[in-house]
């Protein structure tokens, strides 16, 4: 069976399913995306991308990360980048900030929003920042305050929750032990990531039931794509109460420390499938090609979004 008639044939399934009227789409691309492809692209070249990723729609558009250039060399201009882009008023621009090191040069560039990230996995919490997930969220908790104090919205992200390249599965009370201790830190949303896409419709209903003491409204879920189940993954975590969906343009990207690379779910795929069963999510699909026919040019790749 094709891609996309295995993918229809999962989405018929949640025709007469109740689900949120709107999805509000996280672009992931110029970040999650591109930090893990070979290809560096050029600071005036990230720049148009974000730009023409600004044209489409979204609310929120995950823009770079400041971090050590030694580490994640594709990310070595983000001062230039952020600062450089227009800013659209109804837009909001997150960047990844693993330290105060890192809040300290988003502060420079008069960033409004960040993100910080914990694990629900001890060894990838090793192998990624090179602490434990306790160290990793006392260190989270300087860089929010300080960042509260700068008046900067913060975003939070779980990695692994649904397994780990270094553990294997993961527990769901893991998830939602270090989902509490971001949202007590002071995270406005938490999102749920499923970093080597070995989430499963079970997996992804067990995760929804332990998450069930917190609101939904206040959660989002950021799938990869590495064996073709993030759609239905979706769908399970929309028909609880899910109303936000990381993705990334023509399926850029990955984690570099999952091992083998397992790229973001196709924002394209999301919002085909999401249009298919009625659901709104304000995103223009030609301005949204252009912006991938752009960056896909310019890394020499295939879009390997679904489309019908």
């Amino acid at each position: 069976m094709s891609r996309v008639n295995n993918l229809l044939s999962q989405l018929q399934k949640y025709k007469n399913i109740k689900l949120p009227q709107k999805v509000k789409i996280v672009e992931m691309g110029p970040r999650d995306g591109l930090q893990n492809e070979k290809t560096i692209v050029e600071s005036e070249n990230k720049i148009k991308f974000i730009n023409l990723l600004s044209q489409c729609g979204f609310q929120a558009i995950e823009t770079t990360s400041f971090v050590s250039k030694k580490w994640v060399p594709q990310m070595g201009d983000a001062s230039e980048v952020y600062s450089k882009i227009d800013k659209y008023p109804n837009i909001s621009y997150p960047v990844l900030v693993p330290n105060v090191t890192g809040l300290d040069q988003a502060l420079k560039v008069d960033v409004k929003e960040i993100a910080v990230f914990g694990a629900a996995s001890e060894a990838f919490s090793q192998k990624n920042i090179n602490c434990s997930i306790a160290d990793s969220l006392k260190r989270f908790n300087d860089v929010v305050i300080k960042a509260q104090q700068n008046g900067i919205k913060i975003r939070g992200y779980v990695s692994c929750v649904m397994g780990c390249p270094y553990e294997g599965d993961i527990n769901p009370l893991k998830v939602v032990e270090v989902t509490q201790k971001l949202f007590e830190m002071g995270c406005y949303e938490v999102s749920l990531g499923d970093t080597i896409g070995v989430g499963t419709p079970e997996k992804t209903k067990n995760l929804m039931q332990a998450l069930s003491q917190f609101d939904f409204k206040k959660l989002a879920v950021h799938f990869h794509d590495t064996y073709d189940r993030a759609i239905p993954n979706i769908l399970v975590a929309l028909e609880h109460g899910i109303q936000v969906v990381d993705s990334s343009v023509s399926g850029l990207g990955g984690c570099p420390y999952a091992g083998k690379p397992s790229g973001n779910v196709a924002t394209e795929t999301v919002i085909n499938s999401l249009n298919y069963l009625g659901i709104e999510t304000g995103i223009d699909k030609e301005k949204l090609k252009k912006a991938s026919d752009f960056i896909c040019g310019l890394l020499n790749r295939q879009n390997i979004s679904i489309n019908f």
